[in-house]
């Protein structure tokens, strides 16, 4: 097409070309607005969230500064009960001591004179002391529930005489194998016996009345009908001696703890056994041991019944049984024999455990420390004592 063409169709196509502009402007215009009022409205909703987001921020400070008053005011008020608590079983435990729970037993009239003439003849046979300790026990100011481990009854201890730090374990009531912990330590840390060494009994044990004392250890066997008192080297693991203990028709020492015979306890005397018989089946009797043969040195029947005991030790020659529920509430020591007549029953003080889980399965008493280690319902506790002199009584 040639030039002069072009030139006279350029004025026909004008129009339209103009037309179709103005029409691309128009869209491009009807885009913008569009596109404005998009940015309008997400402009318009970013302020309104903006504001109910401050608005919430600002209703969650307040719930958490009512919330952290409500804390504080909580706790003062949880302090202030735990103080009222205190008191109260502060106050609980003076009326009670000064008015002891009834004795288990009843009182047989036609057995007072036989009574009395049993006591004035067992005055002239008093216990000659081997020390001059003269303390009992004043109070349970303090406790320590160091771990949960093995079964609901069991026993652990440390030497009783000796200065070594193991504490040895017997898990159950019948078993063979004592574990034994390097120091307190390891015990505390670690929930399994990994950490534990094992012994490995040559006869199984039966109860919780055993004893470790001046690296042996005593411990009870049952054969039949009677028991043994076995007497066990724990460094070169065996048995030193053994003594089948003088007693006929024994039957568990401790109405609340069936499974034990006899209990071995030691103080600042030496060794002790507490057992019970048919014969006096009410009341509980006392041996005095000799650590080296196993003999028994002396013999006492003891005014403390056997009815809702849970266990018992002896602290200066004096022998302290504790007492419970059979629906498990708080221990006490009610009953109190003194084997040289410096403490009499009636004189001695009532005292208290804190109350915890259960009952006490075992107590056993560490003259060395002055401490009880005791094992209530699979827990391990320390109970830390205040003592005084009995003539302060």
């Amino acid at each position: 097409m040639g030039p002069w063409l072009c030139l006279l169709l350029l004025p026909l196509l004008a129009p339209a070309l103009r037309a179709q502009q103005q029409q691309f402007m128009e869209y491009v215009e009807r885009r913008l607005t569009l596109l404005e009022e998009r940015i309008s409205q997400w402009h318009d909703q970013s302020s309104r969230y903006s504001t109910e987001l401050r608005d919430f921020k600002n209703q969650v400070l307040g719930m958490l500064e009512a919330a952290e008053k409500e804390r504080e005011a909580m706790r003062a008020e949880a302090e202030s009960a735990a103080v009222r608590v205190d008191r109260l079983e502060q106050e609980v435990d003076y009326l009670e001591t000064q008015n002891p729970a009834p004795p288990c037993v009843e009182v047989d009239e036609t057995l007072m004179d036989k009574q009395v003439a049993t006591a004035k003849q067992r005055k002239n046979e008093k216990y000659t002391k081997l020390t001059d300790c003269s303390d009992t026990i004043a109070s349970v100011r303090a406790m320590k529930i160091l771990k949960r481990f093995g079964s609901a009854s069991g026993l652990w201890t440390k030497d009783a005489a000796g200065s070594s730090e193991k504490i040895y374990v017997f898990d159950g009531t019948a078993n063979d194998t004592v574990y034994v912990f390097p120091r307190m330590r390891e015990f505390t840390l670690f929930s399994a016996t990994r950490k534990a060494a094992r012994i490995k009994l040559p006869y199984p044990w039966v109860g919780t009345g055993h004893l470790v004392y001046d690296g042996h250890l005593y411990y009870i066997r049952q054969q039949g009908l009677s028991f043994q008192v076995i007497k066990f080297n724990l460094a070169n693991k065996t048995v030193v001696d053994s003594s089948v203990f003088p007693a006929e028709e024994q039957i568990p020492v401790f109405g609340l703890s069936p499974s034990t015979y006899i209990e071995v306890s030691a103080d600042e005397e030496g060794l002790w056994a507490i057992y019970a018989t048919k014969e006096d089946e009410k009341n509980m009797c006392l041996a005095k041991l000799d650590p080296a043969s196993l003999d028994i040195e002396q013999m006492w029947d003891t005014p403390c019944p056997r009815e809702n005991a849970e266990g018992a030790f002896v602290v200066c020659g004096a022998l302290h049984v504790v007492y419970n529920t059979r629906l498990p509430s708080r221990a006490r020591v009610q009953c109190v024999f003194d084997v040289s007549g410096t403490l009499a029953p009636e004189d001695a003080s009532l005292v208290y455990f804190p109350k915890r889980y259960g009952s006490h399965s075992s107590l056993k008493y560490s003259p060395r420390e002055r401490q009880i280690y005791a094992w209530d319902d699979g827990y391990q506790i320390i109970y830390r004592m205040e003592m005084k002199k009995k003539l302060e009584v």
